[in-house]
């Protein structure tokens, strides 16, 4: 479990960090936390060395450099005494050369992933994104820094903070630095507005930190309310020639809104305040970075929605757009994007700026309508034909019907007309229809005088009818439009969770499935490094795009540090919503990826380790036997004390060569092992007979008396390599001398297809079932139940020797009692006539 990291952070030296951090140190010791200070700087501040008091203090570690000697934090050290709590102050310190690390940081790295708990001090001039202003505002560039995120990463960040007056005293008294430098610490670094300055610095920089961890809980919680915490100003621009003046003028709303951060979004299709040229985007980015702010891109159906949703979730608190283009007249019918964006933004104050193009547009509203293209067009074509329609079965049966009937038809084309295009051809209809029912079927006919007033409430009335039918068949194709989206959600959400949930590894099909979906040129996600350099976690497509995310044409923040990024095209609102739910099943895919590697390794070191501590058990007792035997007869015949005949000497040189050839095999056995783990045998197959190799491998084998041949000269040869196979045959025959209970070996080959076994046969205790997979496992000896000797490897090794020969080995019941194992090879003539 990787430790906690808690920083205190100071605007210049001398604020208190240091004192600070001792003090937290003695509240944690008094609550019975094992706490010890890996290092503390106390500048020969007599109040601070107090604070070491009572604390452990781990002794530095000496370096000699260029004949100086320098005392360092001893990290090896602190990682033995492993304490809960370490103290290790001035983060941003750089260590001596010659040690492992070359910055204080980067052994706190260390303690954190030992499980370590780290309590440190950086001051707000040691930030790296903060050099250059630092130098601007003092004049002193700082060679020490300590990289952004390393700070970002603490669990914990607290301001250590003191008026500039007060630290002067501070510094005038003494309890800084010594006396000598008082005066030109004061005329110098330590200058009233230098204090000012880094005292803003440092709390703009953390105000900045807990804005974000206020958006991630904002994020977690799903919160849509806005909480003025802080001034956040978005612009909205078309990349129109206005959009100089409205960003010019949020900026200045952003300065005297106490610098409060200002993002620009432009706004794609939309009237009113779409500009849609070709470059428009790049021109937008280009003003947007001229003034310092951040750009961003929505795309919606509703501009004002998308424009408000954006606001939202960001936790906006004002909105900066210009007037609408649109003249008067079409403002009459649409009072535009603002209007609405000022009637649904809530709390969220809105700014409209006047500019030069204001008014000039004299396009007329668009009738926006749910229909697709095919249902209006058809719509039309009803609008123009059922007037006409109605007006020919009107005249053509006049002599047998009423106006009323009449009307009745004309409202039918009306209503049909809703129902095929919508609003705009039940508009139509309804005009055309009221015209022509005055001019062909009331009195006086042939002319558009209404001499009957009732006539004049038929055509309102058909208008009304026309407009509330299409509007409701407007709001019924909105419904369908949005449920048949919801459906397709709902089925993208489950096919990308379905991959998530099935796949063995499910990140590259996921983002396949991402570019196929949104049609984009390519999909990667991307990971910040403690480096801060940005990684491919993984990428599909075009892997020569998107190496960074400001270089994408779709950004999805995934986490902190993680981000799903697309190149091909821009993606509307809605799409951008769901991709972030698609970015989270990406993260947990990661997530999953990642516990699954390392439960492999897991399982991979603890397998290691079980053959590591079996190996040693082995080793311990059965390499140390036959050195053992090897050592106490050279040592009898080294002797010159001991008096020993002939017979004597044979016997304990014949020992010597037994115990050497029990060394051989065991060291030639864990050799064979470790090249059939490395994968470096390679077998030199050619047909060999099952008797020569058998006669082969029983000479200088101990016990071979007690092995029968009993294989037959017309047993096929196999293809297999010959040295392999005399050692696998060995190896098996050895096992079943020693395991075998004293009785017989047979050694039996028969054919079977076109593979040929051999079984070596014994009448002993067999070995269970269940047992017989452990049986080929290296290092076993199924419990060591009796005293024989061997490392288990013997089996092992063959069944190694015997799949890279193609081939298998196998045990199964001996008729009667025992064990028979089993040899099966291609047989050759068979391989070689294929």
């Amino acid at each position: 479990m990787r430790g906690e990291l808690r920083i205190h952070l100071g605007a210049a030296p001398g604020v208190g960090k240091t004192f600070a951090m001792l003090g937290e140190a003695h509240r944690r010791l008094g609550r019975g936390t094992d706490v010890v200070v890996g290092v503390a700087e106390t500048h020969g501040r007599d109040r601070t060395a107090a604070l070491l008091d009572g604390l452990e203090v781990v002794p530095r570690r000496a370096v000699e450099h260029h004949g100086t000697r320098l005392e360092e934090m001893d990290l090896d050290a602190v990682l033995a005494r492993r304490p809960q709590v370490a103290l290790v102050d001035e983060l941003a310190h750089t260590n001596a050369p010659g040690s492992r690390n070359a910055k204080r940081w980067q052994d706190v790295q260390e303690l954190l992933a030992a499980g370590i708990d780290v309590i440190s001090t950086v001051n707000v001039q040691h930030l790296e994104s903060l050099g250059d202003v630092v130098a601007t505002i003092t004049g002193a560039r700082q060679q020490e820094t300590v990289p952004d995120d390393v700070v970002r990463a603490a669990e914990q960040i607290e301001i250590v903070d003191i008026t500039p007056e007060a630290l002067r005293r501070r510094l005038a008294h003494g309890n800084i630095y010594a006396a000598e430098r008082i005066d030109a610490a004061l005329a110098h670094y330590f200058r009233v507005p230098n204090l000012v300055a880094l005292r803003e610095l440092a709390l703009l920089w953390i105000a900045d930190e807990v804005d974000t961890a206020l958006r991630r809980y904002r994020s977690e919680k799903q919160v849509d309310e806005i909480w003025e915490t802080r001034e956040r100003v978005v612009v909205a621009l078309t990349g129109g020639r206005e959009s100089e003046t409205v960003l010019r003028r949020a900026a200045r709303i952003a300065k005297r809104s106490g610098g409060a951060d200002l993002m620009a979004v432009h706004v794609l299709r939309g009237d009113g305040l779409s500009g849609g040229q070709v470059g428009a985007a790049d021109r937008v980015r280009r003003m947007a970075e001229g003034v310092g702010a951040s750009f961003h891109t929505v795309v919606g159906e509703s501009v004002g929605d998308a424009l408000l949703d954006f606001a939202r979730g960001t936790n906006a608190t004002q909105v900066v757009l210009g007037t609408s283009r649109r003249s008067r007249l079409a403002r009459v019918f649409d009072p535009g994007i603002g209007a609405r964006v000022v009637q649904e933004s809530g709390p969220i104050d809105v700014h409209m700026v006047t500019h030069r193009e204001a008014g000039r547009a004299l396009r007329l509203p668009r009738l926006r309508t749910a229909l697709p293209a095919s249902r209006q067009a058809l719509g039309w074509a009803v609008a123009v034909a059922g007037p006409a329609v109605a007006t020919v079965l009107g005249v053509v049966l006049s002599p047998w019907v009423d106006l009323s009937t009449d009307v009745v038809l004309y409202f039918l084309a009306t209503v049909l007309a809703a129902l095929a295009g919508g609003l705009g051809p039940a508009l139509l209809a309804a005009l055309l229809g009221g015209l022509l029912l005055n001019f062909f079927l009331s009195l006086p006919l042939y002319s558009l005088v209404i001499a009957d007033p009732g006539n004049v409430l038929t055509v309102a009335t058909m208008l009304l009818v026309g407009v509330l039918v299409a509007l409701v068949v407007d709001r019924a194709a909105r419904r369908a439009e949005q449920a048949a989206r919801a459906r397709a959600e709902a089925a993208l959400l489950a096919s990308f969770a379905r991959t998530v949930l099935t796949r063995s590894d499910p990140l590259p099909r996921l983002l396949d499935k991402v570019r196929e979906t949104w049609a984009l040129r390519s999909v990667a996600l991307l990971e910040r490094g403690e480096d801060r350099v940005w990684r491919r976690v993984a990428c599909t497509g075009d892997a020569g795009d998107c190496a960074r995310p400001d270089q994408a044409d779709v950004d999805v923040v995934v986490a902190e540090g993680l981000h799903l990024v697309g190149t091909g095209r821009t993606l509307p609102a809605a799409d951008r919503r769901l991709l972030e739910v698609v970015g989270g099943q990406a993260l947990l895919a990661l997530r999953g990826q990642r516990a699954e590697a390392g439960a492999a390794d897991a399982e991979r070191r603890a397998a290691a380790n079980e053959t590591r501590g079996a190996l040693l058990s082995a080793v311990g007792h059965d390499l140390r036997s036959p050195l053992t035997s090897i050592k106490a007869a050279a040592g009898s015949l080294r002797d010159e004390h001991l008096p020993l005949d002939d017979a004597d000497r044979a016997e304990l040189l014949a020992t010597v060569e037994e115990s050497a050839d029990r060394l051989t095999a065991l060291v030639d056995n864990l050799l064979d092992s470790s090249r059939l783990a490395a994968g470096a045998v390679t077998p030199l197959l050619a047909p060999v007979g099952y008797d020569e190799v058998a006669a082969t491998a029983l000479l200088g084998l101990e016990g071979a008396d007690r092995v029968r041949l009993e294989i037959g000269e017309d047993v096929p040869d196999v293809l297999a390599d010959a040295g392999l196979l005399d050692r696998v045959v060995a190896n098996v025959v050895d096992n079943a001398l020693r395991h075998g209970g004293g009785s017989e070996v047979a050694l039996r080959a028969s054919a079977y297809g076109d593979r040929v076994e051999l079984r070596v046969v014994d009448h002993g205790r067999g070995v269970a079932p269940r047992e017989r997979d452990a049986l080929f496992a290296a290092f076993q000896r199924l419990g060591d139940r009796d005293a024989v000797a061997g490392l288990g490897l013997g089996l092992s090794v063959a069944r190694g020797l015997t799949a890279v020969m193609d081939g298998e080995l196998t045990a199964e019941d001996t008729p009667g009692g025992g064990l028979t194992v089993v040899v099966s090879l291609p047989a050759a003539a068979v391989v070689v006539a294929s």
